[in-house]
C-alpha cells in the first residue's frame, strides 16, 4: 500500500527535528567559532555568520597572544589535547583487549559459575558513576593515582569494559566453532587460535567495541573535573575554564569546542561501516 502524502510529511518532519535537535548545538558551535566577537551581541540573532574571522582559532593557537591567569592558552589547550588523546587511546586500547579475552574466555571455556560471572559484570552497566565517586576517590588516593594518565585510563576501561564485554561475547558466540575445531585438530593451541584466527574475524566487532569506548572516554566530564584536575586536565574540563569571574570568552569557548567535536566525528566518519557491522555482527548466527 502507497504511502499517503501526510504520512509521509509526517516521517520527514520527524527527521527534520531529529536533525535539529541533533546537529543544531553543533553547527552553532561551528558557526559561532567563526564569527567574530562583537557579533556574538549582535541583534536579531543571525544563524548564519554576516562576517567571517579566524581570530578565536589564532589566539587559541597562539598566533596571537592571549592570556587566560597568566597562562598562555595554546599551552593550557595543547596540554589538554593531549591528555585527552593519551588517556582516551590508553582506555581503549586496554579495554577492548580485556574485553576481548574476557568475552573470548565466557565464550569458549567452560567454567562453573560462567553465566552468573558475565551476568554479575554486565549488571555494573546499570550502576551510575557518581554513586561510585567517593571510595574510587579513595582507591585512587591511597593508590597514588589521582590526576595521572594510568588512573583515569583504569576508571574509565572500568566504566566501558561491561559494555565492551556484552558485545564482543555476542560477535564471538557468532563465529563459526568448526574453524576453531579444525585448527584444534591441527595440533594448534588455544592462544594461537584466538589470535590468529578468532580476532581477524571479529574485527568488525572490536573496532565497533573501541569506536564506543573511545566516545565515551572522549566525552566524560565528571570523572576528569575530579581526578585529573591539573597534570591530566582533558579538554572537557579546560574548556568551561574559558568562563571566567567577569567575562565569557565565547570565541574560544567556540573553537576550542569544534576541534573536541571535530576529532570524535572524524573517528565515527571513518570507521562507521566497521561500527555498524561490528554492533551487527552477533545478531544472526
Amino acid at each position: 500500500m502507497k504511502q499517503s502524502l501526510s504520512h509521509r510529511l509526517l516521517i520527514w518532519a520527524g527527521i527534520a527535528v531529529l536533525l535539529i535537535w541533533s546537529l543544531g548545538p553543533i553547527y552553532w558551535t561551528l558557526a559561532s567559532s567563526i564569527t567574530p566577537t562583537e557579533d556574538f551581541s549582535a541583534r536579531p540573532i543571525h544563524f548564519f555568520p554576516q562576517h567571517f574571522t579566524l581570530d578565536h582559532f589564532s589566539r587559541l593557537f597562539g598566533i596571537d597572544i592571549a592570556r587566560i591567569g597568566g597562562v598562555q592558552v595554546w599551552s593550557q589547550f595543547r596540554a589538554a589535547l593531549i591528555n585527552s588523546i593519551v588517556t582516551s587511546v590508553a582506555a581503549t586500547l586496554l579495554c577492548v583487549a580485556i574485553s576481548a579475552l574476557g568475552a573470548y574466555a565466557f565464550t569458549r571455556i567452560q567454567f562453573p559459575g560462567r553465566g552468573f560471572l558475565f551476568a554479575a559484570v554486565v549488571a555494573t552497566l546499570a550502576i551510575p558513576g557518581y554513586a561510585v565517586l567517593i571510595p574510587l576517590y579513595r582507591i585512587m588516593i591511597s593508590l597514588h593515582l589521582v590526576d595521572t594518565y594510568v588512573g583515569v585510563a583504569l576508571i574509565y576501561v572500568s566504566a566501558y569494559l561491561p559494555l565492551s564485554l556484552w558485545l564482543l561475547r555476542s560477535v564471538f558466540e557468532a563465529l563459526p566453532i568448526a574453524l576453531e575445531e579444525a585448527a584444534q585438530l591441527d595440533g594448534a593451541g588455544r592462544l594461537y587460535i584466538f589470535f590468529n584466527i578468532v580476532l581477524p574475524l571479529a574485527g568488525p566487532g572490536l573496532t565497533a567495541a573501541a569506536i564506543l569506548t573511545f566516545l565515551g572516554a572522549w566525552g566524560q566530564y565528571l570523572v576528569p573535573l575530579i581526578f585529573s584536575p591539573q597534570a591530566t586536565k582533558p579538554l572537557t574540563v579546560l574548556i568551561p575554564e574559558f568562563v571566567t569571574k567577569n567575562f565569557i570568552d565565547y570565541g574560544l569557548i567556540t573553537a576550542s569546542g569544534s576541534i573536541a567535536i571535530i576529532i570524535p566525528a572524524l573517528v565515527v566518519i571513518f570507521l562507521n561501516r566497521y561500527l555498524v557491522s561490528g554492533l551487527l555482527a552477533g545478531s544472526v548466527k
